[in-house]
Parts: structure tokens; sequence; C-alpha cells
């Protein structure tokens, strides 16, 4: 799990779980005590009790919902996804499955205007046989949270001819106009991982065995370039945090002239080994993971180049004593090899150039921040004729882009207008940049910006979650509109933004479209998200539930209306269901989402609690006596750390996957938010203060905890260490182990069974 962007949204991770059932021992109605708090809050609200039994007995909600939910997995199946334009942008690539299928295929769209049509498919190429996945393959799809199978990936090689697509341990290549596939056989054996075309085309990289190797596309012949992998050190793969928590995912790069290779060297052995093992198979032997706790030893990484022809690499200098952290690479064809590089406190980013054959090094930007400096996803990016690269910055406040000299001395500020979030492409001919940006935090909308001049251009409009894709060459894209008020659209345009034609879906639709309003309140200007029942009632109030989510980098009130489906579905049941962007959700600016530096805890909780009560005093329909809570990921631990520290503002919650203590999850995410478990007296204190186990005593309230007990990266351990707290405690709750399954596990029969069960407990505690 990465606690920010990926869990964006509590639905899309209860989507991804499975439950086997409930642990009786804890697995208790609330003690008397508890349910007498209950009553007496409920006898205050006398008129409103009757009104939620007839909000019951009236219940709007579709009763064929929740199978049509998850068979659909959250109507996302048959809907376009991984989108690619060919290099002249003529031809756009996606990838589909079924409307209830998990199996993709390979489709293109012709810029002539031809219908969509299937290129290639997983089942011609395995001519029927079975997809097999290896186990580097299988953690690597963890970490990008995907569920697919089928085809998952494809490449355009550079001249955009051919296709290359990993299937089943092997890789093929396949004929752009015809779909014809070749197995690219080589000498080895052994499932390759992120494989790539060389910047010419020639030739395949791939990862085997933890060594980086080159194919050549022609003869197939196949040279390792590294050696002496082995006993905790892998060469050409990310380590765990760079790929759950700094956006990287690759572990090597290709130079621009495609003579060599840049590539990681992972130093494990000093990490300590978390075990995983299955409790219906205790003759297993367990999974053994390389995780890194906060505060404790990470892995080592240097980075070296070597010859594509082959010889001894060279390593590239720097201080990683003081900066361990290999946060980007990038080798462009007219630059240099290029690094960032972050210190473990995450309160310094220093870009270096390096000599590729001397390797060294020489910082030209430095970035410092008291708290921590974010890393941009595709940053730095250099221009093509070499003349500087773009760069991202929140020295003044908020997020800019800047066009930096090849030196690092800043040129001038990109776009200011268009709040500048991400960037997409970049358009030599043009000299202009593409990115993501917008002043209301709740939708997303994309820009064109001037190079020349920093001028910004907004190429979208409506509330709404907008994307492009572009082609290399610059001008056509696909335009994907995910808004508020109407159906989701991925259409093929020309750089006008003329339409050529729309990327078909076969995505289905839920029946009951949700009832959604976005609003802002408080004095913080939260945005916050209102669903309220399809049989909503004037002069009848409702029982709450707050869905929320509530760290950093992640939004839960999006502009997206697809998005809300589960909502309506649980509002159907006789609720308002509610979600609050507080401080540390991104798009705010810096101070905005600083305010979490030693406040995981509270900040994010005062501000569901200041939400609520201000959505309740504009709302009189919200019964603020009759509250629940229920999140997953850093919405479970907030979840769960509502139901301890506010049980006058919540009354029942529902805690999924949640860290119950920050000192057993991760280094990079934790570390930047809370320091060292060892640190400063100020750390340390956040550190006891945010423990949800060490405050296990002070549950009052009813309380649902789930979690997987293969998950991998919220471990199991979190919430059997909190159960065990609470039992020591006698504080009653309920624990459902999701027996097998990780952070992220589609299982539609299941995942069906566990939204009732959390519906029924909030019937069950919310309603009289």
């Amino acid at each position: 799990m990465n606690l920010s962007w990926r869990m964006a949204s509590l639905f899309v991770a209860l989507a991804s779980t499975s439950t086997a059932g409930c642990v009786r021992s804890s697995c208790v109605q609330a003690p008397p005590s508890v349910l007498a708090a209950a009553q007496a809050d409920r006898g205050a609200q006398g008129a409103s009790v009757a009104d939620a039994g007839a909000a019951r007995a009236t219940s709007a909600a579709d009763p064929q919902f929740l199978a049509d939910y998850t068979a659909t997995l959250r109507f996302s199946l048959g809907a376009p996804t991984r989108v690619t334009l060919s290099p002249d942008g003529s031809r756009a690539y996606f990838l589909r499955s079924g409307p209830r299928s998990f199996v993709r295929d390979l489709y293109v769209l012709e810029a002539s205007g031809a219908p969509a049509r299937v290129l290639v498919t997983a089942e011609s190429i395995l001519r029927g046989g079975e997809e097999q996945l290896s186990a580097e393959e299988r953690a690597r799809r963890e970490r990008q949270r995907q569920t697919g199978r089928g085809i998952t990936a494809y490449e355009p090689s550079p001249d955009g001819t051919k296709l290359l697509v990993p299937l089943s341990g092997k890789l093929y290549i396949v004929d752009a106009q015809t779909g014809a596939a070749r197995e690219l056989s080589t000498q080895q054996r052994g499932a390759p991982v992120d494989a790539r075309w060389s910047p010419d085309g020639r030739m395949i990289s791939l990862v085997r065995g933890g060594e980086v190797y080159v194919v050549d596309v022609a003869t197939g012949r196949e040279r390792a370039l590294t050696t002496s992998a082995g006993a905790g050190i892998s060469h050409g793969t990310a380590e765990f945090v760079a790929q759950e928590e700094m956006d990287r995912m690759e572990g090597y790069w290709w130079s621009g002239d495609g003579r060599s290779i840049a590539f990681q060297e992972t130093d494990e052995r000093g990490v300590e080994e978390l075990r995983v093992s299955n409790p219906t198979r205790p003759d297993e032997a367990p999974e053994v993971n390389r995780y890194p706790r906060a505060g404790r030893p990470n892995a080592v990484v240097r980075l070296g180049v070597v010859p594509v022809a082959g010889g001894r690499p060279t390593w590239i200098e720097w201080d990683r004593a003081r900066y361990p952290y290999l946060a980007r690479v990038t080798w462009p064809a007219r630059g240099p090899l290029t690094i960032v590089v972050q210190n473990r406190a995450q309160s310094e980013v220093v870009v270096l150039t390096a000599d590729a054959s001397t390797g060294v090094t020489r910082a030209i930007l430095t970035e410092r921040d008291e708290a921590w400096v974010n890393l941009e996803p595709g940053l730095p990016r250099w221009l093509g004729d070499g003349s500087g690269f773009l760069w991202a910055s929140e020295a003044s406040g908020e997020s800019a882009l800047e066009l930096r000299s090849p030196t690092g001395a800043l040129v001038r500020r990109l776009g200011e207008s268009a709040k500048f979030r991400a960037l997409i492409s970049v358009d030599e001919a043009a000299r202009a940049a593409y990115v993501t940006g917008g002043e209301e935090p709740s939708e997303t909308h994309v820009f064109k910006v001037s190079l020349e001049d920093g001028a910004a251009t907004s190429l979208t409009r409506g509330r709404a979650e907008h994307e492009m894709v572009f082609a290399r060459a610059g001008g056509a894209r696909v335009h994907t509109t995910l808004a508020i008020d109407g159906p989701r659209a991925w259409v093929f345009e020309r750089a006008d933004g003329t339409s050529i034609a729309a990327l078909p879906s076969v995505a289905e639709e839920p029946r009951a479209v949700p009832n959604v309003e976005i609003v802002t309140v408080g004095a913080e200007r939260f945005r916050a998200a209102i669903v309220r029942p399809r049989n909503f009632r004037r002069g009848t109030r409702y029982p709450v539930i707050d869905a929320v989510y509530g760290g950093p980098g992640a939004r839960q009130v999006t502009s997206a209306r697809h998005r809300y489906a589960m909502s309506q579905w649980l509002a159907d049941h006789g609720f308002i269901v509610v979600s609050i962007d507080g401080r540390g959700t991104p798009y705010r600016g810096r101070q905005w989402e600083r305010a979490l530096r030693l406040r995981l805890d509270d900040t994010p909780l005062d501000d569901q609690v200041s939400g609520l009560r201000a959505l309740g005093q504009r709302y009189n329909e919200l019964d603020l006596g009759r509250v629940g809570v229920y999140g997953w990921s850093f919405g479970g631990y907030l979840s769960a750390l509502a139901a301890l520290r506010a049980p006058s503002v919540f009354h029942a919650a529902v805690a999924g996957a949640p860290v119950t203590d920050w000192r057993e999850y991760d280094t990079h995410y934790t570390e930047r938010y809370m320091g060292m478990p060892e640190g400063t007296p100020q750390e340390r204190a956040a550190y006891e203060r945010s423990s949800l186990v060490a405050h296990a005593s002070e549950l009052s309230r009813p309380l649902l905890l789930v979690h997987g007990t293969a998950d991998d990266n919220v471990y199991f351990s979190h919430s059997a260490l909190f159960s065990s707290a609470l039992f020591r405690a006698g504080k009653s709750h309920e624990f459902l182990p999701l027996v097998g399954f990780t952070h992220i596990v589609p299982d539609p029969v299941v995942n069906e069974r566990l939204y009732r069960r959390i519906a029924e407990f909030f019937v069950q505690h919310l309603a009289p």
C-alpha cells in the first residue's frame, strides 16, 4: 500500500479486499456500557429515531447493486485503460476487458476513424493455454495495484511498427498493423521483468534473476550486462520503498544514444526480513519479504553504468551516507546522466549530473524544506535539444513548474495560473509542455504551457477529472473525462481538440446514478462530498457515515461521479454519506499539506470533526448524534483513531487494513511525516501519541477491524497487535481476517459479503 495517491479512494481499496469470516472470540456485540451510551445518544434524538426507522422501512437500496459492483470491479471492467499513442499519433492503443472479465485484450483505433479493433489477445498468443506469473511479476503487480489478467502491459517500439508484449513469463513482438505475434526466443530461461525497447528498437532490455540482460530482437541472442546477484544483492530492480513510496518502479535506464545502461544495485542484506504465513496451510513455508520498518536499516543502493557491448561497470559517486535515497534517474539523448538523491529525513533533494565514464557527479540544484520535499514523477525532464530541463518546486508556497538552464539556474516559472500538479508531456516542436492543474482541488484540468513565455492555456472545462495522453510527436491525444454530471468518456482527438473517434467502452454503469453534491464548508474551506438517499425526504434527519481517507497525497472529494457508486448504495440504506478532505490532502498549497508534520493523528482527526460540524450546521438533515466512520489504509487508521479519540462525535467505526503503530510501517513514508521513532523528543512523542495499540484501552464505541492476512504492505500484524491490546484491555470488538489476501485482492463473491457486512454493521449501531 502506498498510503497516498494509490489509495485515494476508500472504495477502490475496499473493492479489492475479501474476507473469510469473523474471529468469534472478539467478534461480539458491543458491551452494555457502550450500548447504553449509544441509546442515550439516540434518546436525545427521539424524532430522528422515528425518522430513521421510516427511512429504513422505505430503503431505496438496489438489491442487485453489490453483485453488479463487485462483479464489474467498481464498474471499471470494460473501460479502456493503459492508453498509448503511436509515435506519429496515427494510432491509439488501449487495453480492455469484457464488462465482467479481468482478462484484457489489446485494441487499436486508427486516426482514419475506422472502428476500433482487437489487435491481439492473450488467448491467441498462448493458443488457449493458462497464463503463468512469476513471484517477481506478482510482487511487481502488487506494487502497481494491478488486478488485470491477460495482456496487462505493452510498449510500442520507437518507430511505431511493433509492440512489445510481456505475457505469462515470456516476451512477444507484435506487428502493429496485423497483430501477428512471435515469441522473442532467448537462450536463457526464467521469467523476464520490466522488459523495454532500446532507443533504436534493435534490442530488448530486461531483468531476470536479479541481473540486467539485453536481447537482440532479430536473432534472440541474449547477453548479461551485470553479474554477482544473489544473497540479498540484485541489479536492475527498484527496492521496496522506491516502488511503494517514491513512484519509481524501474531499476535501470537506457542512455539516450542506446550505447549504455545505468542500473541500480540493491543490497538488502541489512534489511530485516518479515514473514507472511498462510494460516490455512501450516505445512507451507512462510513467504519472506525484506521490509524496512521506520527507524531501521534501508536497502543500500548505488548506481552503475555498463556499456551495452559489455564490460565492467562504472560506479556513479555521490555522498550516499548523506543522501541514501536514489529517487530519480534520467538519461536524455542530448543531456547528461541526471540523478535525484534525497536525504533520509527527506528535507533535502539534490539534482546531480554525472559523467558516465568517470562516475564523477556535480550538484546543479538543491531543494530544501524544514518539513519534507515532495518527489514529482517525471521530473527532471530534459528538453530534446539539451538546452535545459523542467523541474517543480514548492519554494514559493505553491507547486510551480520551472524551466532551468543546464547549470540548474532558474530561467522562468511556467504556467503559474495553471496551479501545476503534474507534467504529462512535452511538445518539442511547439515549445510547449502539457500539465495537469487547476484552481479547484476537487477537479483536474489539462493545460498547455508555453516554454517561451510561461503562458498557460486550458484545454479542458467543466466539473470533471480530465486526463490526456499525447503522441510523442505532439498534437494527437486521447482525452479522458470523468465528470460529475455526465458519463465517462475516452476520445481520440486531433491537436486542435476536434474529435476523431471515441475509444469504445463496454463498462457497465450503476442503475442508480450517484446523487452527489460537492461543497465548501468551514473556516478552512474544506471540500466535502455529500451523497443523499435517492428517496431523500426534506425534514427527515439521517444518520451519517463519514467515508474517510484523510491522509497525505490523496483526495476523497473528486469530480468523478462514478466513484461515488458505493456511497450511493450505502446512502440508500437510510444514511447520508459524506467525505471531507482536510489538511494534508493535495492541491491546497505547501502550508496546507505540511500541517501533518508530526501530526498524523490529531490534525486529520480534528479536520474530520470540524468538517462534520460545519456540514451539520449547514444541512439540518445530517443527524450528528449518529455518525459512523470507515476507511481503508490511512482511512482505516483514521477510522479506528476516531473511535478511540472522538467517541462523542463518532459512534461506530469500520477500520480496514489500518496502520496501528507507525513504528511498524515503512521508512520512506513514515519518516517523511513522523521523523525517527528514536529521534527528537517531539518525534518520539508523536509516535507514542499516534499509536492505536498504545491507546487501545480508550475504545468506547463499536469497532469492526478488517485486514488481509497476506498483506505485505500494512502487515496483518498491525491489526493483530491492536486486537490483542483491545482484548487485554477488556474492549470488545469485531475482527474479520481476510485469510490469504493482500492489500488489494479482487474477489467479487467475497467482496459482496464484506460490503453487506459493513452496511449491516452501521445499520445495527446507528439506526434504531
